[in-house]
């Protein structure tokens, strides 16, 4: 709605209206929150560690801090992590953890036709065993439905174990299809010819020999914690339409992206969208990225800029745990030639939680400068 259309509406029916989102908001918080209490709920649905605070949307589970780093480094398209606290939830994600009806209705799908070999992980279990158990479910039934995988009688003749383990992944792909919201089902394209469905098959097989590598899955990747990421706002951007642009902000850490919504013609937008982010134990720096949206074209980069985080994580651990600290300064990143920081950046203990504020000044750009607060949540929090 433009400006001017905004003029015709009286202040009574604008603040009727905000009442009413308002209200809608609280409505879905208080149906998620209800959900959580269910007995089921009340402890992860991989591990059983008690009061979870994450959850995957998609699939409809309360997951603990350690099993959300091995949903979220799958992906979106197979879990979407989202904090039952922090983040924002559309109408959409709450009705469909809701249809799915909590942890108990959701493992007694993905749990039912688990093979020997493969036990469910306890809340003290390593990084290895929790991503040895989530992921390949998950990614074996993605894969299956992607390429349109159709089991069928005769195709594959393999001896043993193997035989039971196939048959709990295309029983677990079916079941599960089934069972979600149609909305949120994994969408199949056209059927394969027969050799790349024995192909496809061999793979998957190979990727559960396989488990024990950490190069081979994804989810094998060790996590330390996470990062919170509130993109502030952009200034000074450059233009890249006829007046100006239609600017959005990339995050990469590792195999993880993450971006904010596109602010329509405006070269200094204001986001205040907090991003999530893994870190795992190798990391590297946070890629930053400008983009201009177009419809009918490829986006335009609008600029560039790595964040480090090795000063505010290794401040964060020497200290351990923030909490039992007043206000205080514990670290800082500072400005060089090497590097796109405006000024200084400190890391800080506030109120408990570790955070640093940075100011990048875009590379590879005529003009434009993000501004960043940034929150380290450790894997125990």
């Amino acid at each position: 709605m433009s400006k001017p259309q905004l003029g015709h509406y009286s202040s009574g029916m604008l603040l009727c209206a905000a009442n009413t989102v308002i209200d809608m908001n609280a409505g879905g918080k208080r149906r998620l929150k209800d959900l959580l209490l269910q007995s089921d709920n009340r402890v992860c649905a991989d591990c059983s560690a008690p009061d979870p605070k994450w959850a995957s949307a998609n699939i409809g589970v309360f997951i603990c801090l350690k099993c959300c780093g091995v949903h979220r480094s799958l992906g979106t398209h197979i879990s979407k992590v989202l904090s039952v606290t922090l983040d924002e939830w559309t109408d959409d994600e709450i009705d469909a953890m809701v249809e799915v009806g909590g942890n108990a209705s959701a493992n007694s799908i993905y749990e039912a036709f688990i093979p020997e070999g493969y036990s469910k992980p306890s809340a003290d279990s390593g990084h290895e065993e929790r991503a040895k158990f989530i992921s390949h479910p998950l990614v074996s039934n993605t894969e299956l439905s992607l390429l349109g995988y159709q089991p069928e009688v005769g195709l594959i003749d393999i001896d043993g174990d193997d035989d039971a383990l196939l048959h709990w992944v295309e029983r677990s792909k079916y079941e599960l299809q089934d069972f979600l919201k149609p909305s949120l089902r994994i969408s199949s394209i056209p059927h394969k010819k027969s050799s790349l469905q024995s192909s496809l098959s061999r793979k998957i097989m190979d990727s559960f020999r396989s488990s024990s590598s950490s190069q081979n899955v994804e989810g094998m990747v060790e996590f330390i914690g996470m990062l919170k990421v509130k993109v502030l706002k952009g200034t000074n951007l450059a233009i890249r339409d006829m007046l100006s642009s239609d600017p959005y902000v990339v995050l990469t850490l590792g195999h993880q992206k993450v971006q904010t919504t596109v602010v329509k013609s405006n070269l200094n937008p204001v986001w205040n969208e907090e991003l999530m982010l893994s870190v795992p134990q190798d990391f590297g720096a946070v890629k930053l990225e400008v983009y201009d949206h177009d419809t009918f074209s490829a986006d335009d980069i609008m600029g560039e800029a790595e964040v480090d985080i090795q000063p505010m994580i290794t401040s964060a651990m020497a200290f351990g745990d923030a909490g039992m600290f007043g206000n205080m300064q514990i670290g800082k990143w500072l400005k060089s030639n090497d590097n796109a920081l405006i000024d200084d950046s400190t890391v800080n203990i506030i109120d408990g939680k570790v955070k640093q504020e940075v100011s990048l000044k875009l590379q590879n750009v005529e003009s434009g400068e993000i501004s960043l607060d940034i929150e380290w949540i450790p894997l125990d929090q």
